[in-house]
Protein backbone atom coordinates (compact mmCIF):
# COMPACT_ATOMS: atom_id res chain seq x y z
CA UNK A 1 0.00 0.00 0.00
CA UNK A 2 1.43 3.32 -0.29
CA UNK A 3 2.48 5.30 2.39
CA UNK A 4 0.45 8.74 1.62
CA UNK A 5 -2.33 6.68 1.35
CA UNK A 6 -1.86 5.51 5.44
CA UNK A 7 -0.48 8.97 6.52
CA UNK A 8 -4.13 10.21 5.03
CA UNK A 9 -6.22 6.83 6.64
CA UNK A 10 -3.85 8.08 10.14
CA UNK A 11 -4.40 11.72 10.19
CA UNK A 12 -8.45 10.98 9.01
CA UNK A 13 -8.62 8.76 12.17
CA UNK A 14 -7.06 11.26 14.55
CA UNK A 15 -9.51 13.99 13.78
CA UNK A 16 -12.10 11.97 13.94
CA UNK A 17 -11.30 10.55 17.57
CA UNK A 18 -10.48 14.11 18.50
CA UNK A 19 -14.29 15.12 16.80
CA UNK A 20 -15.76 12.46 18.94
CA UNK A 21 -13.90 13.30 22.32
CA UNK A 22 -15.15 16.73 21.80
CA UNK A 23 -18.40 16.15 21.25
CA UNK A 24 -18.60 14.18 24.32
CA UNK A 25 -18.22 17.49 26.88
CA UNK A 26 -20.89 19.96 25.63
CA UNK A 27 -19.48 23.01 27.70
CA UNK A 28 -15.92 22.20 25.93
CA UNK A 29 -15.37 25.80 23.48
CA UNK A 30 -17.15 29.01 23.24
CA UNK A 31 -20.21 29.49 21.39
CA UNK A 32 -20.77 31.44 18.48
CA UNK A 33 -22.23 34.11 20.24
CA UNK A 34 -19.39 34.64 23.14
CA UNK A 35 -17.35 34.90 20.19
CA UNK A 36 -19.28 37.44 18.09
CA UNK A 37 -19.89 39.98 21.52
CA UNK A 38 -15.99 39.10 21.93
CA UNK A 39 -15.39 40.31 18.50
CA UNK A 40 -17.72 43.47 18.93
CA UNK A 41 -15.88 44.41 22.25
CA UNK A 42 -12.72 44.42 20.87
CA UNK A 43 -13.93 46.69 17.76
CA UNK A 44 -15.21 49.10 19.86
CA UNK A 45 -12.17 49.56 22.03
CA UNK A 46 -9.86 49.33 18.84
CA UNK A 47 -12.47 52.39 17.51
CA UNK A 48 -12.48 54.16 21.13
CA UNK A 49 -8.57 54.34 20.94
CA UNK A 50 -8.48 55.19 17.57
CA UNK A 51 -11.13 58.23 18.19
CA UNK A 52 -8.94 59.26 21.61
CA UNK A 53 -5.87 59.11 19.55
CA UNK A 54 -6.98 61.10 16.55
CA UNK A 55 -7.95 64.02 19.31
CA UNK A 56 -4.66 63.87 21.68
CA UNK A 57 -2.96 64.16 17.86
CA UNK A 58 -4.99 67.12 16.95
CA UNK A 59 -4.91 68.94 20.12
CA UNK A 60 -1.14 68.31 20.17
CA UNK A 61 -1.00 69.67 16.77
CA UNK A 62 -2.64 72.77 17.74
CA UNK A 63 -0.60 73.70 20.50
CA UNK A 64 1.63 76.63 19.43
CA UNK A 65 4.99 76.55 20.51
CA UNK A 66 5.96 80.21 19.53
CA UNK A 67 8.33 79.66 16.50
Amino acid sequence: MFFELEMIRAVAKMLRDRLAAAREVPDAGYSTEAVVVTALLVALAIAAVSIIAAKVLAKANSISTGG
